[in-house]
């Protein structure tokens, strides 16, 4: 057998990973955004980490990729920050960083709400863990025996890369419109203990917080988000894959990269299934654009 006979039959090994993908939030009054901005920038660019950064008067959130020595130094040194000490993480592995390049920034808010009494750091909503979630779900109700419902706080875009079962999904387009469906069907979900949710535990930390504050009296939202009932639990009573805001696109409930992408030219989500369309041409079209004119 020839050498190169010898190596076509070698199979090729998949891409080890070898990146650490961290996200993280804490809501805390920070009122020095304009010297921590520098420091931080110094410091991802010293342990080479990519993702982006954002610094706001209620809190932090980040999202980074790095080797695993860099992103534990990265921890370390925020962490060293009193505020801070507690900050939780949720990862994921990748080939590559999921992030090509860093910034930090100074907003108004983590995520636009504009709701400015809502201070989450004066006291959370009520959280369900993972474990605790998939044992309601399993069993049709909560502890006290009320009937469980699933919130999406998302975007439409996100959920239709894959949510949970039976959800609730009003198809809203930004956060900013939440605070309004969720008055509009407060009165038919007052016998229902409803559970908030989103990518990584922000948006749906909001969300139970303005709920209680126009009075729900039981609603919860999923502590984690889904990434963390994924690295949990797994995909018990998820159906499909979470849109993430990185170059991977979404996450099955391995926490694995999927074949779904977004179309260069509109920015909707192109499943496999769709990229086999004749209107899907790489960086040209898709099937959600085609024929049509962009901006």
């Amino acid at each position: 057998m020839s050498i190169t006979s010898i190596a076509a039959a070698v199979p090729i090994a998949p891409p080890v990973a070898s990146y650490v993908n961290i996200a993280a939030y804490k809501f805390i009054t920070l009122d020095n955004l304009e010297e921590m901005r520098p420091l931080y920038q110094a410091v991802c660019a010293e342990q080479r980490l990519k993702g982006t950064i954002l610094l706001t008067p209620e809190g932090i959130n980040m999202f980074l990729s790095g080797l695993r020595e860099n992103i534990d130094a990265y921890l370390a040194w925020v962490r060293s920050d009193a505020r801070l000490a507690d900050l939780e993480v949720k990862e994921s592995l990748s080939a590559e960083q999921s992030h090509k390049r860093m910034l930090v920034k100074i907003k108004q808010e983590i995520i636009t709400m504009r709701m400015p009494l809502i201070k989450p750091e004066l006291g959370r909503a009520p959280s369900v863990d993972a474990h605790t979630l998939k044992r309601w779900l399993d069993q049709g109700h909560d502890d006290d025996g009320k009937p469980v419902v699933m919130m999406e706080t998302r975007n439409a875009f996100e959920v239709d890369v894959g949510t949970f079962n039976n959800t609730l999904d009003y198809r809203i387009d930004k956060f900013t419109e939440f605070p309004a469906v969720a008055a509009a069907h407060k009165d038919e979900l007052q016998d229902k203990t409803v559970v908030t949710f989103c990518t990584g535990g922000i948006r749906c930390e909001k969300a139970a917080i303005h709920m209680k504050e126009i009075g729900y009296d039981s609603v919860y939202q999923l502590d984690g988000g889904i990434l963390k009932y994924f690295e949990e639990v797994g995909g018990a009573h998820y159906n499909g894959d979470c849109f993430v805001f990185d170059y991977r696109t979404a996450l099955n409930p391995q926490l694995q990269p999927t074949e779904t992408v977004q179309c260069f030219v509109c920015r909707a989500v192109v499943t496999p299934r769709q990229q086999l369309a004749p209107e899907y041409v790489y960086e040209v079209s898709c099937p959600h654009c085609y024929g049509k004119k962009t901006a």
